[in-house]
């Protein structure tokens, strides 16, 4: 069994209470527009980064990180990217990989709504953990912590990091 926190559109901002609400995960996934690496070295203090670049990340992070993650943990077959869309409304590039080969997991940003959902028509699960920066039009920092264990996806709980006009020392 695997821990995951999963985060996305930081912005450069890194919220002082993220290391209370990651401190047991094993991963941690960043769905893209980060927008320092200052946000992925704090992170690798707790634990190992699997991250995609956002439409904000230029090139440094580019060159660091992919637009798109396949990867399996734990049985569960995991696809990342920043810009997607979520059931019913994937934007054409996600869609066709989607369709081709459905992954049991797939995770997007951008939008900085967290949302949680089926795609019962190919069959995965879909997760946009909203925002964890304070630039954007959502109203609560947010972000997500799940299990992945013998290809199951379990105990998902969503975090509330606080306003995003609330900046905490």
């Amino acid at each position: 069994m695997k821990r995951i926190g999963l985060i996305s559109d930081t912005h450069s901002y890194f919220d002082s209470s993220i290391p209370k609400y990651f401190k047991d995960v094993d991963e941690i996934w960043h769905a893209g527009d980060i927008g320092s690496m200052e946000v992925i070295e704090q992170l690798e203090l707790i634990a190992p980064v699997k991250a995609v670049w956002g439409n904000i990340d230029g090139g440094s992070f580019r060159n660091k990180f992919e637009e798109d993650l396949r990867f399996e943990c734990e049985g569960v077959d995991v696809f990342m990217t920043h810009i997607g869309g979520y059931p019913g409304r994937y934007n054409k590039r996600v869609r066709n990989i989607l369709q081709s080969n459905p992954p049991r997991l797939y995770i997007c940003g951008h939008s900085h709504i967290l949302k949680v959902m089926p795609d019962k028509e190919l069959g995965l699960i879909h997760m946009n953990p909203g925002a964890a920066g304070i630039i954007g039009y959502h109203r609560m920092k947010t972000l997500l912590r799940f299990t992945c264990d013998e290809g199951k996806i379990d105990q998902l709980e969503v975090v509330e990091l606080g306003l995003r006009g609330a900046i905490k020392k």
